[in-house]
């Protein structure tokens, strides 16, 4: 009988281990910071940006890594490669694309290559929360902030002697 519970409890054991490992107890901070970074994919698609990229090319794994398995479900991917990985697909060669990872963004304007958070939300209007900051290692200085979109949530913070004052937004 012991050992029918020491089986069961090793077992038992072994499934919070798994379950841990796979992410299902997740801070609130983690799944904060999951929400925002999926928000941003979500705002990505919104404001017209697309990345055209193929399964086979590991730099648009790494953009997608980016991002995290949830997020990059949530980008504006479109999948240039046939599924031999031969060709391109109609899409992309109408599109003109000729290297990948490639984002083109509403105004028109593209960019080759894996792309930084900081420069996606500069190429567009989609704001990196303080999580997300925080997270990507977002530089606080005025080169960095210049036309990036940071949510900002302290007041009166200075960056290399440039006065900033931040409000709240209204309730």
């Amino acid at each position: 009988m012991n050992k029918k519970i020491g089986i069961a409890f090793g077992i038992l054991i072994a499934g919070v281990i798994i379950l841990a490992i796979a992410g299902v107890f997740k801070s609130d901070e983690q799944k904060a910071l999951e929400a925002d970074i999926i928000g941003f994919a979500e705002c990505l698609k919104e404001e017209g940006a697309k990345f055209y990229g193929a399964f086979w090319c590991p730099h648009c794994q790494n953009q997608k890594r980016i991002f995290g398995k949830k997020a990059s479900d949530s980008l504006p991917y479109v999948e240039c490669s046939t599924p031999d990985g031969e060709n391109q697909t109609e899409v992309c060669k109408e599109a003109g694309i000729e290297s990948y990872p490639t984002w083109e963004f509403a105004d028109g304007t593209r960019k080759s290559g894996e792309q930084s958070i900081q420069e996606l939300s500069r190429q567009t209007s989609c704001p990196i929360t303080p999580a997300m900051a925080e997270f990507y290692k977002v530089e606080e200085t005025a080169a960095v902030l210049e036309g990036l979109n940071v949510e900002v949530q302290e007041t009166n913070s200075s960056i290399e002697g440039l006065n900033i004052e931040i409000q709240e937004p209204a309730q």
